[in-house]
């Protein structure tokens, strides 16, 4: 039988499990929990965990009330996070109370009758191609990534409604891709391989995941970081696996010929591969509509500081554009009163193929480990340290005592 759970606490347990849903970062939404809790004179500790959060409310008379909430790890949901944000804040500023804030957070929380297949559908067709025209491939490259982006939207629509393909989805879509792209380089043999089964995937590879979870780790919140870091590896490995299992089927029925980079497509479309990448990332992380000319342009911003910066290397580079990405993004929020990390979350994700060392992963997916240059996980320690170091110093892990600007 479920304990009735004390009105005064409701409010707090429902924002910790909505919080948690939406992939506000651990040490944060224990931060935002106290806030709210020592706001409404209510004493308590709070721990976040990768599937649970812990609830501890002191009363009176050295009496305890213990909660703890199992939560399955969730997804990014800026839209939703914006939202809960706003209610929280009104409740702070005591424009609302307890009870009708659970109650707009119940609506948020409601399934919505409108499906956004098409827009995820536009969303994973466009992100490909224009990947492929960032990291200066060709355009035979850049439509065969959009054929293999199909197949794989197909797999990720059945996802729900199969455990098994919902359990194995990084390496079908891995391994999807790969068959695709290496049957059409048959044919064309212009085709990069390599980069454009990383671009048709690059929704699914969990470079931002990875430094969430370092940035957590660095505000010690070990065990949430420890955890969400290897489910994160993990889900790299699932992806490494299904691409090396199709490069060995594709090899027993021919020889796989790796081009070397060759660009054919003109500098001018640069920007509207930028433009259509960016776009594609806003539904799959569920932006409002209100917020997407601004993380547009963050998108941008981030892109080119690292581009321009890039003759200072890849450390460099990366670092000074997180700072850039963390500054406009507190730009943006106090001028949208939107979180913070409406902005930041786009804009991170650019910095990667801003600095174009990201090239330097496609020789996981199409080359003998002879060929990987000797540099490669040194490019990749940077990109990350960089990207770390930036938010860092930026003072990103601060929270304000009165506001929560997530």
């Amino acid at each position: 039988m479920e304990r009735t759970i004390p009105q005064q606490y409701k409010f707090i347990i429902k924002l910790g499990k909505a919080l948690h849903t939406y992939g506000v970062q651990s040490y944060k939404i224990e931060k935002y929990l106290k806030q709210v809790a020592k706001r409404k004179d209510i004493k308590g500790s709070f721990m976040d965990n990768p599937t649970w959060v812990n609830y501890v409310f002191y009363e009176e008379n050295n009496q305890t009330y213990n909660y703890v909430k199992l939560v399955p790890p969730g997804e990014i949901n800026l839209g939703a996070l914006a939202k809960i944000v706003e209610i929280t804040n009104k409740v702070l500023d005591k424009e609302i109370s307890f009870t009708e804030a659970r109650d707009l957070i119940d609506r948020i929380e409601a399934p919505k009758k409108k499906t956004t297949h098409i827009i995820e559908f536009l969303a994973f067709l466009i992100s490909g191609p224009a990947f492929c025209v960032i990291l200066n491939t060709n355009w035979i490259s850049a439509i065969a990534s959009g054929i293999a982006c199909i197949f794989i939207y197909l797999i990720y629509y059945l996802s729900p409604k199969s455990d098994y393909v919902s359990s194995t989805l990084e390496s079908l879509v891995a391994f999807a891709s790969t068959i695709t792209i290496g049957l059409m380089s048959m044919i064309f043999s212009d085709i990069n391989l390599s980069l454009s089964i990383l671009a048709s995937i690059i929704i699914f590879i969990p470079g931002l995941s990875i430094t969430t979870a370092l940035e957590e780790i660095t505000s010690y919140n070990l065990i949430s970081g420890t955890a969400k870091f290897a489910g994160s590896m993990v889900s790299l490995f699932k992806q490494f696996f299904g691409v090396m299992l199709g490069l060995a089927c594709l090899s027993m029925f021919t020889d796989l010929h790796y081009v070397p980079m060759s660009d054919d497509i003109p500098k001018w479309v640069d920007p509207i591969a930028i433009l259509l990448l960016v776009s594609s990332l806003l539904p799959i992380f569920k932006v409002r509509s209100k917020d997407v000319l601004l993380c547009i342009l963050v998108g941008f911003i981030s892109f080119y500081t690292t581009f321009l910066l890039e003759f200072t290397g890849i450390l460099i580079s990366i670092f000074i554009g997180t700072l850039a990405v963390v500054f406009t993004s507190k730009c943006f929020s106090k001028y949208t009163s939107s979180p913070k990390m409406v902005y930041l979350m786009p804009g991170i994700v650019m910095l990667v193929p801003g600095s174009k060392a990201f090239i330097g992963l496609s020789s996981l997916f199409g080359t003998s480990a002879a060929d990987t240059p000797s540099n490669m996980w040194m490019q990749v320690a940077f990109i990350l340290m960089g990207i770390i170091g930036g938010l860092l110093f930026s003072g990103s892990f601060r929270t304000k005592k009165d506001h929560i600007k997530s």
